[in-house]
This record gives structure tokens, sequence and C-alpha cells, in this order.
């Protein structure tokens, strides 16, 4: 895009709110009830835990940005400095961190539809795969991003949360976040590592780097800014929640806890503003990704380290061939995976990921080194205590 049209590029605040929308956009909807299962009253600090390793993660992702001058990611990173094999790898794991938190916002979409409406058991799956065929859909005709439109989708849904926890602190009681068996260090870094997928979303700023205005200044600061607005988000949502409908209740009914929330606290009507919020939320966060991760399979196919056909495009412009095989992918696991299984199987790719995001800056002396290298540490320490946690050794 030439200078003379700048006007047309994505300023600032579109910026927040794409990789806010991209994080929020399913994360608190999903993984809430996940976390106070393994956190318990300290779910909150569990989320800071997330979002400070993500904060790291921000810094290296965007000074690689800014070093290369390019649009791009951790593969295109790996493979311009020559690194063609693990290059590729990385792309193989993003693809499927991608797949895994496409199918997490299809079934916490189909979870809330089905528990607003009631019914037999079939609606939620159901209702699951709509919303991947439908934004599948939508991308196979070459319309998967429009800013406008993510923008105020974000606007309507952090309105709700916010109203949402701003009527839950109001009745803050500490003793509400108790749980008989309290965890330990190990139980918040557990939860920590388990809802990791949740701060997954910034790095698209990476892919959107050529249309920003002034971009470099752009990316490093709102890269930063989205995290700790999501983080926030994330923590008064957490301290908030139990205080209506209690702890017990969250962890029970973790994949809809919002919308009971909701109920508790103004009926009906409560109910349905948080279904609309999460359905927006999960619905445009499933476009998004499919919309990213396809293109990158893409970029990755005509490289040569993925099949050939997946670089190729129809009468749209759209990678047809990797948009449908990664929306098929994403409706298997969103029928037949459990939501807990998913998210923390999401959350260790993009542990591992972003572990290596911060590996990368370190190694390249990109950034500042004593924020990537402590990023780095913890991305890999947490999913260590991840795989243990697995293993059923923590």
């Amino acid at each position: 895009m030439s200078e003379s049209r700048s006007s047309d590029r994505i300023g600032p605040a579109a910026v927040w709110a794409i990789a806010v929308g991209g994080m929020v956009g399913g994360g608190i909807f999903s993984t809430l009830g996940v976390v106070i299962s393994s956190a318990g009253q300290w779910a909150g600090v569990s989320f800071v835990l997330g979002g400070l390793v993500a904060l790291a993660t921000g810094h290296s992702l965007s000074a690689l940005t800014v070093d290369s001058d390019e649009a791009g990611g951790i593969y295109s990173f790996l493979r311009d400095l020559g690194r063609k094999r693990i290059a590729a790898a990385s792309a193989w794991v993003l693809l499927a961190g991608y797949v895994l938190t496409c199918a997490v916002y299809a079934y916490t979409f189909g979870a809330y539809i089905a528990h607003a409406v009631g019914g037999p058991g079939w609606i939620a799956p159901a209702m699951a795969s709509a919303a991947i065929v439908s934004m599948a859909a939508i991308n196979l005709r070459g319309a998967g991003q429009a800013t406008g439109v993510e923008i105020a989708i974000v606007a309507v849904k952090l309105a709700i949360l916010a109203a949402l926890a701003a009527f839950g602190l109001s009745k803050f009681d500490a003793s509400a976040l108790t749980i008989p068996s309290q965890p330990g260090l190990v139980g918040i870094v557990v939860g920590a590592a388990s809802v990791f997928m949740a701060y997954e979303g910034f790095e698209l700023l990476a892919y959107d780097y050529d249309e920003m205005r002034d971009r470099k200044r752009t990316i490093t600061r709102m890269m930063a800014l989205s995290i700790v607005s999501a983080a926030a988000i994330y923590v008064l949502v957490a301290l908030a929640v139990p205080m209506l409908t209690g702890t017990q209740a969250v962890m029970q009914d973790g994949e809809v806890a919002l919308s009971n929330a909701g109920q508790a606290a103004l009926g009906t009507a409560g109910l349905i503003a948080v279904t609309i919020a999460a359905a927006l939320s999960t619905a445009s966060a499933i476009n998004a990704t499919i919309f990213s991760s396809a293109r990158l399979a893409e970029e990755v196919a005509k490289d040569g380290a993925l099949p050939g056909w997946l670089d190729n495009r129809n009468g749209h412009g759209a990678p047809q061939w990797a948009v449908l095989s990664l929306s098929a992918l994403a409706l298997g696991l969103a029928i037949v995976g459990g939501l807990g299984g998913l998210v923390s199987g999401a959350s260790l790719v993009f542990l591992l990921v972003f572990g290596t995001v911060n590996a990368l800056a370190f190694a390249e002396k990109v950034g500042r080194r004593w924020v990537s290298l402590p990023g780095a540490i913890g991305a890999f320490s947490a999913m260590a205590v991840l795989v243990l946690h697995f293993a059923g050794v923590a």
C-alpha cells in the first residue's frame, strides 16, 4: 500500500481492538472453569502469570517484526534466517494450535447457544458444527477479514463483560472464592499453563504489520497494551463471576459459567446478553483463526513444507483447500473433544510456540534480552509443568 493512501491503513485503536478481540474472542468464555478447577481462589494469579509470559512474548514478537520490517510470524523469521527445517516444524505446530483453538471456540459457541435455548443434547455439537461451516463459507468467499465488524464486536463484548464484572465485584466476598481443597503453587502454575490459549491472538498483529499506520511504533505500543488489557479483563471476570454463582458452580458448569453469572445478575436479560457476547466473540474468533491459519498454510505450502495442493486459490482469492482442511479438522475435534482437553492441548502448543519466539529474540539479540529470556523460561517451564500434569505427576 502506498504512502499516498496511508489514510486507509489501520490506526492504533483498530490495532488494539484486533489484538484484544483475538485474545478475548473466546478466551474467557472458554477457560474460566478450567483455570478455577486448577487454581481455585488463585485463578486471578494464574491469569496474571500467563499474562506476564504473553507480555514478554509480545515484546519479543514486535521486536522481531520491527527488526525485519515485514509482516510475518515465527515461521517467516526462522525461514529468513535459513533455519528451514525448524521453520517448517514451527508451522506444523502453529497450525495444530490454531486447529485446537478453533475447536475450542466452536465447542464454546455450541455450549452457550444450547444452554440458552435448551433442548436435546445434539444441539450443542450441531451449533458448533454450524459455526465452523458458516465461518469457513465466509472465508471461501474471500471475506474472512472485516476490520470494522471486528471492532464493533469487540466493543459489544467488552461492554457486556465490563457490566458483568462490575455487578459481580459490587458483591465481592473473598470467602466465596474458596473451594474445599485449596491448590498450592503447582495448582496456580497448572492453571496458568492450562489456559494459556486465552492469550493466543496477539500474534495476529504480526500478520497485519504492513497494514498499520506508523507501523513500527504502533505494533510495539499496541501489542503490549492489548495484552495488558486482556489480562485485566480476565482477572476482573475471574474475581467477579464466582460472586454471582459460587466457585463450585463455576467449576461444575465451566463451559457456560458466564451465562450462569449473567442469569444470576439480571435474569433472562443477563442470560441473553452474555449468550450474544459469547456467540459473537467465538464466531468472530473462528473466522479470524481460519483466515490467518489458512494463509499460513498456503505460505508454507508455497515453500514446499506442506502439500502443494494447499497452495490453491479459488475464484474469490481464498486458499480453498487450506480453509476446508483446517476447518474439517477443527470441526471433528469440536464434536469429539472435551473442553478441558482442547483448552490444555491448545495451551501446550502455544506455550511451545511463544517460548520459541522469546528464545529466538534472545538468540538474535533483538529487543530487550532481559525481557525475552524470562519469557522463554516462563513459557517452557509452564509447558513442562503442564506435561507433568497430563502425566499425573504434577
